[in-house]
């Protein structure tokens, strides 16, 4: 293959030179083929080419290229040495992609091969129909992950704590610079608010773009944030990369999990929301920003902020209007609305015949506590309907759901240890799963277990549970 990619530009070479190397271009309708000397003067033009240019052979060959089409790359790869492939070119109405590339002997640039393929002077219409068609299609894949899905019609409850944090919502919506930091347990809908509050605002025709700080890797958040450009650090892209931040121009950037970003990015995170500006990593301009910031937490970010754990300034800053959204157990009374609703979703997702569900189930599914919130609600009726669809049953009953039971179960034989001994070990075993499901959040697994923070510290050093 190199053998012959030399011979090609020796072939070149020649004709660019005044040789008579040209049969395989001359004939050819479906390239526009072009080659001048070092000097920009051309050596060789195709009949095709001469057709777009609407000039006969005498008025080209051996004139200077940059007069005939005075906006020629061929001039500029003659200077740097550096091809420019793919563009676009217009000669005489007629749309071209082009390439130049320069030719060289014994090192040094002898002169330049300039080729280009019409888009309309031969047949294709379905070459531009599929490209187009393309085009569109990314650019609405594009729009959808960088769309906001939900409205506030989507929160789902009657609780007065929850309409109380809808109407905040609503307000703080229409203040298109306003910060919004939404607060609540893991589950409980925190981004339904965010992307509620982008669509009622006046940027919901703008991007809406997510980030979950928590799911990415400490040390390629700062590039995601912010952006990189090309050769900032080893593997990075050709070209560079937009961050978060750019691709959310004009519209809201949502920072979901924010009390997970390290201490290291804090600051600079704060330099960006107070100077409303980024500079990629690797780059050394500025870019200026006009971004709406919604960030999420189900963390304690004050008492973070009072431990040292996350920056005060930051946290202030972030907090200028705050969101909170109530944990499911506070309202117990929108389960049957919640059930209704997600049944109707689940139902049509799963295609099961499960229409509804007992009254005997659904008592049983308001004495449980919920900490995973919604989210734990939805996966629990989406594993009963499973169970009741291999039953071919119709209506979710309370044997449906025993399974949410089953983790906390205990055994216990006379003789094999004492009642003491199991009652440790079954209050071990409630404390490390409250401990999981909520996160290591001590004070939520404090409320949940019904006892104060400082008596659950000790039963974790008693019992050894890990604290993180």
């Amino acid at each position: 293959m190199n053998s012959h990619l030399s011979q090609l530009n020796k072939d070149l070479t020649q004709l660019c030179e005044g040789g008579n190397f040209g049969e395989i271009f001359d004939q050819n309708p479906y390239m526009a083929v072009v080659i001048v000397d070092k000097n920009n003067i051309v050596t060789f033009i195709n009949k095709t080419y001469l057709k777009i240019l609407q000039l006969p052979m005498d008025k080209v060959l051996r004139k200077p290229l940059t007069d005939i089409t005075p906006a020629t790359k061929t001039a500029k790869v003659l200077m740097t040495g550096k091809a420019i492939t793919a563009y676009n070119w217009k000669v005489n109405g007629q749309h071209l992609i082009a390439c130049s590339v320069p030719l060289f002997k014994n090192k040094e640039i002898v002169g330049c091969f300039a080729y280009s393929i019409s888009l309309n002077i031969w047949d294709s219409k379905t070459l531009v129909e599929d490209l187009l068609s393309d085009i569109t299609m990314l650019r609405e894949e594009v729009h959808k992950s960088h769309t906001a899905q939900y409205k506030f019609d989507d929160i789902v409850g009657n609780d007065k704590r929850l309409l109380h944090s809808v109407s905040l919502a609503k307000q703080v919506a229409r203040q298109t610079q306003t910060k919004v930091l939404i607060t609540g347990e893991t589950g409980t809908g925190k981004e339904l608010f965010a992307h509620s509050i982008h669509n009622a605002s006046a940027r919901s025709h703008k991007p809406f773009v997510r980030v979950n700080c928590a799911a990415i890797p400490e040390n390629l958040l700062e590039a995601e944030l912010f952006g990189y450009e090309e050769g900032a650090f080893t593997g990075a892209k050709k070209g560079g990369r937009l961050g978060k931040f750019e691709l959310a121009n004009h519209g809201t950037i949502f920072l979901d999990e924010i009390g997970e970003i390290p201490l290291s990015l804090q600051s600079k995170l704060l330099v960006v929301l107070q100077e409303r500006e980024i500079e990629r990593l690797g780059g050394n301009r500025s870019v200026k920003l006009d971004v709406r910031v919604i960030s999420a937490t189900h963390r304690n970010l004050q008492s973070m902020a009072e431990k040292g754990l996350f920056r005060k300034d930051l946290y202030y800053r972030l907090n200028v209007v705050q969101v909170e959204v109530p944990a499911l157990r506070h309202r117990k009374e929108d389960i049957t609305l919640l059930v209704e609703y997600l049944l109707h979703k689940l139902k049509d997702r799963l295609k099961t015949p499960v229409v509804g569900i007992s009254r005997g189930a659904l008592e049983m599914l308001k004495k449980h506590v919920w900490p995973g919130n919604v989210r734990e609600l939805e996966n629990v009726l989406e594993r009963a309907m499973s169970l009741a669809y291999m039953e071919n049953a119709y209506l979710l009953d309370q044997r449906h759901f025993t399974f949410i039971f089953d983790k906390i179960s205990a055994t216990w034989s006379p003789g094999r240890k004492s009642l003491r001994e199991a009652t440790h070990e079954f209050e071990q075993r409630i404390i490390t799963q409250v401990m999981e499901e909520t996160g290591s959040n001590k004070a939520q697994a404090a409320e949940l277990l019904g006892i104060d923070l400082s008596s659950l510290y000790r039963k974790l050093k008693k019992y050894g549970i890990s604290m993180d």
